[in-house]
């Protein structure tokens, strides 16, 4: 059963496109690089070039790192390089009692727990288990606090002792069909082994919400029928698939693109000081020599699919 209803967000009272929904979802925590540019684009292309709908959504889950001028920044700089979106743009952080909705489903079924493991605590555990297994996202969590018991943890609970959702990946795994895959364009269906993730937090403390389940969440609310990201983020398609199966939402299909490098081979990163586009701007920079510097030189063909608003610089 879903969380929400799918038809629910920017997506909803518009007709539907004959060709895919797309979307781009930044984190308006820096400036948008080249990195970001070729994401951005590509995305854009998937959806005009077969007349379906491209979405722009601002995932700022991170209340610590997210500023309100960085928000402002993305939508000029997508606008300067001549990409337009449909509908108005999501913003996470006014959907949190969404997010709950699915979390508490979740619950419901027991596969939720609370984890009152600090980061450093965890840490230590996983060294002194010697060679503990790894994920995408880092060392398994050894699953100390999925071992407490009912009254342990309310006990914990009611003395205010911090603590994280994580999902109950044993559990999980036994509500879903073993040949849970996922259709990679070019590629066909690819087996999820969601398993490799082990006790995946969901949400925590200061963010009501995890990246996995927040995007997920709004793919399906938005109704993006594909998603387009980097390369990187590939191993993260098989706890998506499997939170879309245990929640009911609907399956998109998926598109990861190659990541842009420096001259050292190096993924363009903010935190490595990656150009941003405001700079190349400044530059003297054309649009035209920025797409075709995040790899898509040509023209840009505008043309929203159902009332797109464009944010004027």
């Amino acid at each position: 059963m879903p969380a929400t209803d799918p038809t629910a967000g920017p997506a909803s009272g518009s007709p539907p496109a004959p060709g895919p929904t797309t979307r781009f979802a930044p984190s308006p925590t820096g400036l948008l690089h080249l990195g970001h540019a070729h994401g951005a684009i590509f995305a854009w292309r998937r959806a005009r070039e077969a007349g379906g709908r491209f979405l722009l959504r601002l995932e700022d889950i991170d209340a610590t790192r997210c500023r309100p001028e960085y928000a402002v920044a993305i939508e000029a700089d997508l606008a300067w390089l001549g990409l337009d979106w449909d509908g108005p743009v999501r913003v996470q952080s006014a959907h949190w009692p969404e997010y709950r909705v699915a979390l508490d489903l979740l619950a419901a079924r027991g596969l939720l727990y609370p984890c009152f493991c600090t980061r450093a605590e965890i840490q230590r555990e996983v060294a002194a288990a010697g060679h503990a297994p790894h994920g995408p996202d880092g060392p398994l969590y050894p699953g100390t606090c999925r071992r407490l018991s009912t009254a342990e943890r309310q006990a914990r609970i009611a003395a205010g002792t911090p603590y994280a959702l994580r999902l109950d990946m044993a559990a999980a795994l036994e509500e879903v069909p073993r040949d849970l895959s996922f259709h990679e364009l070019g590629e066909g269906r690819l087996r999820c082994d969601p398993g490799q993730f082990g006790d995946a937090v969901l949400a925590r403390k200061e963010v009501p919400g995890s990246y996995h389940l927040c995007v997920t969440h709004d793919d399906a609310a938005q109704g993006v029928t594909l998603v387009t990201r980097g390369a990187d983020l590939k191993p993260a398609t098989h706890l998506h698939r499997l939170l879309q199966a245990l929640l009911g939402w609907p399956e998109p299909a998926y598109a990861h693109h190659k990541l842009l490098t420096d001259a050292s081979g190096r993924r363009l990163a903010k935190r490595d000081g990656a150009p941003t586009l405001r700079a190349l701007r400044e530059a003297g920079r054309s649009p035209e020599e920025v797409r075709a510097l995040a790899g898509f030189p040509g023209p840009v063909h505008s043309g929203a699919a159902s009332g797109h608003e464009r944010t004027p610089l």
